[in-house]
């Protein structure tokens, strides 16, 4: 899979302020956030994507949604939010690593994208 931007924050090659952190995960703001909350939470085991990550590990999911939902909570996200993954080209997948975006704070409009 190679080095990633995650890998390295993982690693502390690349510092990140921690938002949320336990031995499944790590949570921290989004550096070109999309709205005024823009959280991703990465898995600290390297699965490329959701397939993957469901194939092998079907619990982590679970877990990841989870802190998701407690950072919403957290941030104060009452009035709603957003919790999106990527996968492949065409998904709009950047970063071969998985990892969910908790978006929030303003309106999201539907269809996305």
């Amino acid at each position: 899979m190679g080095d990633t931007i995650f890998s390295k924050i993982l690693s502390g090659e690349i510092p990140a302020d921690f938002l949320h952190q336990d031995d499944v995960c790590v949570a921290f703001n989004d550096i070109s956030p999309v709205a005024p909350t823009h959280i991703l939470v990465i898995p600290r085991h390297p699965y490329r994507n959701l397939s993957e990550a469901t194939a092998k590990d079907p619990a982590l999911v679970g877990h990841l949604l989870a802190v998701c939902a407690k950072l919403a909570k957290r941030q104060k996200l009452t009035a709603g939010f957003r919790v999106v993954t990527n996968q492949g080209d065409e998904g709009g997948q950047s970063v071969d690593h998985l990892h969910f975006h908790l978006i929030g704070g303003r309106s999201m409009q539907w269809p996305p994208g």
